[in-house]
């Protein structure tokens, strides 16, 4: 029997050698001509793993020509899952904007509870961390989470629209007139209020801004003997010759004194317009052109701790003056913004807010000691609404030694 040459057994069983096959020649290709380069075969597209779960697809191009690599298929599931943790993060700072927007919509019989009046003070601060998270969620494709984000504006920005598109503003010429010099003999005033942080604040700074700004009513709080007599020193009785100093508080002592000082004479003084249990509300009438306009400097107790029922109270017996058809002009540190109900209650339909009817924009006066900027409105120009005089222009002053800015505004009686 004859035997192949590629045959590998022997009679007496030993193994021959191997010899190799000849390379096999497509016989499609002439002789002579270069051998193709080899392909790797392609995977399937979706391999069933040892769990049975389907694999993720590999590009598996060959790149000898230099092509790049495809992008993987699955780049978006693992960018969203890469910002996951921050996703998580945005949510649960809108979960807190929504939850204080929530406790703005308390209505006044339970606004006073427990931490609620300092929280609520930050509500418009609430826009920042707004649009920030509506950015970032635009940026990471989360739909929900930038819809929460348009919300939540939307609504903090019906609140505050009084701040933009303003509803009483006085007249270019009321501008120019108390830009020009102080006098009574006409229907315009430049007004400003300060609270002097238990006196600490500079009376020569004040009397220096009633000079440049041609103050004709000024109205301080949390002041102190001393302080009144610095006042006189630095000459505030050359320019607001009348004046008028509260009683000490009837039971509970927010401070110091308000007091009320004027280019023109006052009339009907009181140093204590209304039973209160914090600080005295001195007031005094003047005439502004034809217009006799009742001038009040409050300050009502503060919401700290325990102090709640004082704060509650102190906004009632000003709101109180709703029930009197005066013209009334009150000035001073209202320890409250718009954004509180109580604050919203006491000017109901009667009074105005400068601030939030003059659409300026907000004017934040506390705290201004520090290296933050102010952060809350708690200073306020609020007058009679349709008592034929407006207040608007408003603008903020840094006084060395207190811890409020002071609030300037300029006063038209039409």
């Amino acid at each position: 029997m004859s035997r192949s040459p590629y045959d590998t057994s022997t009679q007496s069983g030993a193994p021959r050698r191997a010899v190799p096959s000849p390379p096999q020649q497509n016989p499609y290709v002439p002789k002579g001509s270069p051998a193709a380069p080899l392909r790797r075969r392609p995977r399937p597209r979706a391999q069933a793993s040892r769990h049975g779960s389907a694999s993720v697809p590999r590009d598996d191009r060959s790149h000898t020509d230099g092509t790049p690599p495809q992008a993987p298929t699955g780049s978006r599931g693992r960018g969203r899952a890469r910002h996951g943790c921050l996703s998580t993060l945005l949510w649960i700072v809108m979960a807190a904007v929504v939850a204080l927007l929530a406790l703005r919509t308390l209505p006044s019989s339970m606004a006073s509870g427990p931490a609620v009046p300092e929280l609520v003070s930050f509500v418009p601060a609430a826009v920042v961390p707004s649009v920030i998270c509506l950015v970032l969620a635009m940026l990471w494709h989360r739909r929900v989470l930038a819809l929460v984000c348009l919300l939540a504006l939307a609504v903090n920005g019906s609140w505050h629209a009084g701040y933009l598109v303003g509803r009483q503003r006085v007249s270019a010429e009321a501008q120019a007139a108390v830009a020009a010099s102080p006098t009574t003999d006409d229907a315009y005033a430049r007004v400003m209020t300060l609270n002097t942080y238990n006196g600490q604040a500079s009376a020569a700074q004040v009397v220096s801004l009633v000079r440049e700004r041609h103050v004709e009513v000024l109205c301080l709080q949390e002041l102190t003997d001393g302080m009144v007599e610095d006042l006189e020193r630095a000459g505030i009785d050359e320019l607001l010759p009348y004046h008028v100093v509260s009683e000490g508080a009837s039971a509970i002592s927010n401070g110091g004194r308000n007091g009320i000082w004027t280019a023109a004479p006052q009339a009907d003084v009181s140093r204590n317009l209304l039973p209160i249990d914090t600080s005295s509300m001195p007031a005094a009438s003047v005439q502004v052109g034809g217009t006799t306009v009742r001038i009040v400097s409050v300050h009502p107790n503060s919401p700290v701790r325990g102090a709640q029922d004082l704060w509650d109270e102190g906004l009632s017996v000003i709101g109180s003056l709703s029930d009197y058809g005066h013209a009334y002009l009150i000035m001073g540190d209202f320890n409250s913004t718009w954004d509180h109900a109580r604050f919203r209650s006491l000017l109901g339909t009667t009074f105005e807010d400068a601030g939030e009817a003059s659409g300026e924009g907000v004017h934040m006066t506390y705290p201004a000691n520090g290296i933050v900027p102010p952060l809350v409105e708690i200073d306020h120009i609020v007058y009679s609404s349709g008592s034929g005089i407006v207040v608007s222009s408003l603008e903020t002053a840094h006084v060395a030694g207190t811890d409020h800015l002071a609030l300037i505004g300029t006063l038209e009686a039409r």
